[in-house]
């Protein structure tokens, strides 16, 4: 099992900026993949960016491509998302999510762990 806990959300003004921050616990040697999702009010989750873990590699949604940018830090299991250009549109609950194989296009099986999600509240 794997933990995660997200933290870093609040209010921002469009254009701000705004890091959102996890960490995870647990056997975090098992996992493959972290990363975030949203949903927004009435909307489906959705993905927004991820990361190999143990690897290379990141992965943007492309309505977010551009402004937001991933990053970890193996050695404290630390997932960030850096979050550029604040639009009103980004507001949403951001989840945490980790797993044991990608997360990204074309996969469609959720993460095996989730946060309990923090909020973003972009005004225009």
């Amino acid at each position: 099992q794997v933990q995660v806990v997200e933290s870093g959300g609040g209010f921002a003004q469009a254009g701000a900026s705004l890091i959102l921050s996890c960490v995870a616990s647990g056997r975090t040697s098992n996992m493959y993949s972290m990363g975030w999702f949203r949903q927004a009010p009435g909307a489906e989750r959705e993905f927004v960016a991820a990361i190999v873990w143990s690897g290379v590699g990141t992965y943007y949604a492309d309505s977010v491509k551009g402004r937001f940018t991933i990053s970890k830090n193996n050695a404290k299991n630390s997932l960030y998302l850096q979050m550029a250009a604040l639009k009103p549109e980004d507001t949403a609950v951001y989840y945490c999510a980790a797993a044991n194989g990608p997360m990204w296009y074309p996969i469609t099986t959720p993460p095996d762990y989730w946060g309990q999600g923090t909020q973003v509240t972009v005004s225009s």
